[in-house]
């Protein structure tokens, strides 16, 4: 049994052992070019979160992970057969369904570890604010949580089945990472992004949801062949630490009127 993930605890465990702060993991089922599985953001998030999670208690703070979501936004990739969508609406009365039984049960701090690019928890984190007793914290771990040193550890991390997703899945479930079974090498293509004809979404100035179809060969955005497990393991570290440093400091701050300030 291990005591930070609520899915394997039992209930007189829960008893005795209140919960100061909750991780909530938010992944995606989706194609990830040709190597990766459709679970690769879900995978992540576990692997992340429950990592973290034990970091976290072995330093006293008392977090558990909750089941993870394993479905997400997938409004702009469902040309690929079994990509699965929840569209935003609903992702947001998934989420504060669980934030009120969170409320009801006394524990009033959430973390969202989101694994997927597609979800935007924002506007629902903005609307429940001050409509709920529980303190909601959002982390997109492959955002800010890790850029500074994403440079330092990538040639290009990626930003769909990339050089970056490539090494974790290496490096933690190298199992599902599709080999050519003669040479060894990735089953991928380079992630090549097709431009549009538009010179302000191309340069970042404007913005669309990008048809992934249109956008990609194989769903792929980033070349994934300079990925190797060592990476991986060495983004997992810098993640673990700065995740358990904050849900320690979250776990022993006082729940005062001006919290978190």
């Amino acid at each position: 049994m291990r005591e930070w993930m609520l899915a394997e605890v039992n209930y007189a465990h829960v008893r005795e052992n209140p919960c100061q702060v909750a991780v909530l993991p938010m992944g995606a089922t989706e194609p990830h070019n040709l190597h990766l599985p459709y679970g690769t953001d879900t995978y992540e998030a576990v692997e992340i979160a429950g990592r973290a999670c034990e970091a976290a208690r072995q330093q006293g703070a008392q977090v558990l992970m909750l089941p993870p979501i394993p479905y997400g936004t997938e409004t702009n990739q469902m040309e690929f057969p079994l990509a699965i969508n929840l569209n935003p609406s609903t992702l947001a009365l998934v989420l504060r369904d669980i934030v009120d039984s969170l409320d009801k049960h006394g524990v009033r701090r959430l973390l969202i570890l989101n694994s997927h690019g597609g979800n935007d928890f924002k506007p629902v984190v903005r609307e429940l604010c001050g409509k709920t007793g529980v303190h909601l914290f959002l982390c997109d771990w492959f955002r800010g949580t890790s850029a500074d040193v994403q440079k330092e550890i990538f040639e290009d991390a990626g930003d769909h089945a990339g050089e970056m997703e490539t090494a974790l899945a290496l490096a933690y479930f190298p199992q599902l990472v599709a080999r050519d079974t003669e040479t060894g090498a990735l089953l991928a293509d380079e992630g090549q992004l097709r431009p549009t004809r538009f010179e302000a979404l191309n340069r970042g100035w404007v913005s669309i949801s990008r048809p992934w179809h249109l956008l990609t060969t194989n769903t792929g955005a980033g070349n994934p062949h300079p990925a190797t497990a060592e990476k991986g393991q060495r983004l997992m570290e810098v993640l673990v630490e700065r995740i358990s440093g904050f849900l320690v400091e979250l776990a022993s701050s006082p729940d005062d009127e001006s919290f978190p300030y």
